[in-house]
């Protein structure tokens, strides 16, 4: 396809579609059978594409269609539904965690769909629409969309998942500071994945229960099934998160125990040698009526004195318990 139309078929209603030209999809958009067009909104064509070709819409699905920042929700219209949904990046040298939005309007006859960057979902639902494996009507289409975007990001809170058991695993084994950098990405992804995919449970929550003519009772009944699922990545985000932030306590902790554990012993040091420096510091003054300054032995009777000394409080300490 060239210009704004990345992608344009026209649906039989048993699972197979013809492709269909730039020139024609505006009519097919007003048929009868179902059709689907796919803009690239970064095109300059798509917004005047969509105010020329989509006229006889609300001009509110528009303007939201042709958005340059989109939040998921799902805003019934009359038969049809705006709905925003994201997905992780999964596009070339990107972060997963910089969620792709794509924007759809739905009903019985037509889907119109515009993203400013690449969802590999979507690219998945065009495979299986060559393959013969299209699907047959609108609702079964949300509901694929839904899923593709849930099974792409599977993998994504897996990897997230195990990045936290890896550093656990190392603190546990081998403390150290510089893996504080690594907690706060773990904690980092899991909440920009999770700012989008709560009010993407509620979009999904409020299409299943929703009374559009063409979700029948399967389609809701996979709504659900789309719902456990956003459901469940958003208790594995916050365990993720919580797990993160209790590695990050206990690598505190440690490092802690470790640096009170290095003071206690120089404390100890310093309370050994404490009365050893100030009886040296005393007998070092140049001044006279030193003892034993004229005793040659007096040097050798002085430091086992100081020996004894030492002696005497670790004996001392050791009562006392402080080591």
């Amino acid at each position: 396809m060239s210009g704004p139309i990345l992608i344009a078929y026209e649906f039989d209603g048993l699972g197979g579609c013809r492709a269909v030209e730039d020139k024609g999809i505006s009519q097919e958009l007003k048929d009868d059978k179902l059709a689907w067009v796919h803009l690239d909104l970064n095109h300059p064509d798509t917004k005047p594409w969509l105010d020329r070709e989509l006229s006889y819409l609300d001009p509110f699905v528009v303007d939201a269609l042709a958005a340059e920042d989109t939040r998921p929700r799902a805003t019934e219209i009359g038969e049809g539904v705006l709905l925003m949904l994201r997905g992780v990046n999964l596009n070339e040298n990107a972060d997963p965690e910089d969620m792709v939005s794509i924007r759809l309007w739905v009903d019985s006859h037509r889907i119109i769909s515009v993203q400013k960057r690449q969802l590999k979902a979507v690219l998945d639902i065009e495979e299986k629409i060559k393959a013969g494996r299209g699907p047959k009507d609108a609702g079964q289409f949300v509901n694929m969309l839904i899923s593709r975007i849930f099974d792409r990001m599977a993998p994504v809170l897996s990897e997230l998942d195990d990045l936290t058991d890896e550093v656990e695993e190392n603190i546990l084994e081998k403390p150290d500071n510089a893996f504080r950098e690594r907690i706060i990405d773990i904690r980092k992804k899991a909440i920009m994945i999770r700012r989008y995919m709560a009010p993407q449970k509620d979009a999904i929550g409020q299409l299943r229960l929703s009374e559009l003519p063409w979700l029948d009772v399967t389609h809701k009944r996979h709504l659900q099934e789309n719902y456990d699922h956003v459901l469940r990545y958003i208790e594995d985000l916050d365990a993720i998160r919580e797990r993160a932030q209790i590695v990050k306590d206990e690598l505190a902790n440690i490092i802690a125990d470790k640096l009170n554990k290095n003071m206690y012993v120089l404390s100890v040091i310093a309370a050994v040698f404490l009365p050893l420096g100030f009886l040296t510091g005393l007998l070092g003054i140049n001044v006279g009526g030193i003892p034993g300054a004229d005793n040659t032995h007096a040097f050798i009777i002085f430091c086992l004195m100081l020996i004894a000394l030492v002696v005497s409080q670790v004996i001392l300490f050791r009562k006392l318990k402080w080591f």
